[in-house]
Parts: structure tokens; sequence; C-alpha cells
């Protein structure tokens, strides 16, 4: 499996590697620090199983991201890791294609949950 990370936070994207790794996955990882930059990779033509993404980053948030994903018509599985967690935020990711969001600070268990569901 092949995962896109995108996450303005270094740190953050090393977490979410660690969690996936402890939640027993398997995975190749290519990394963005924004929506723009992970817009670009996809828009090479580069393919993922997944793509986990913050919501906001500078240049181009996550929800900028799916809404411009969506709009350009490419179907990719995503979900959200944030500290963005309200019920109207749920439905906005909902409403632009979200498989889940994750509110962090979150750990194995809880990403091997959602992963589990979706994958």
């Amino acid at each position: 499996m092949k995962f896109l990370i995108v996450d303005d936070s270094r740190a953050m994207r090393m977490l979410v590697r660690r969690a996936i790794r402890q939640a027993g996955y398997d995975v190749e990882y290519v990394e963005a620090e924004n929506g723009k930059q992970a817009y670009d990779n996809l828009s090479e033509g580069n393919t993922y199983d997944l793509i986990l993404m913050d919501w906001n980053m500078p240049e181009m948030t996550g929800i900028e991201l799916a809404a411009t994903l969506q709009k350009d018509g490419k179907r990719v599985k995503f979900g959200f890791i944030t500290t963005e967690s309200t019920a109207p935020m749920r439905k906005k990711a909902a409403d632009a294609g979200a498989l889940f969001l994750l509110a962090k600070p979150f750990n194995a268990d809880d990403l091997k949950t959602m992963l589990d569901r979706v994958l």
C-alpha cells in the first residue's frame, strides 16, 4: 500500500507514520507539507491507496485540497487527521468525501480503527 501524508508539521508526519506502523500496516509513504504540494503531486499522475491530511495548512488547506480534487473529478480515498473536530467540521469533511476525521491527539489504536474501516 502507498499513502500520501499531508501535514505542515514534520513532527506530525513522523507521528502519523509511526502510528500506522504500530497499527500493523506495512505502507510506503510520500509526504507533502501542504495541500498545494499534495495537489501538485497528484497532478503528476501519482496515485495512492489513501491520503491522510491535516485540515489547517498554509498555501492550501486540507478541505481546499479535497474540494479541488472533487472539482477536478479526481477520485481519491482520503481522511483527515486534525485538531478540528466540531460537528460542523465533521459534516463539511464528510460532504467533501472524507472517509473519516480523526481528532488529534490520537494513538495507534484510534488510527487502526479508522484504517481497518476504510481499507
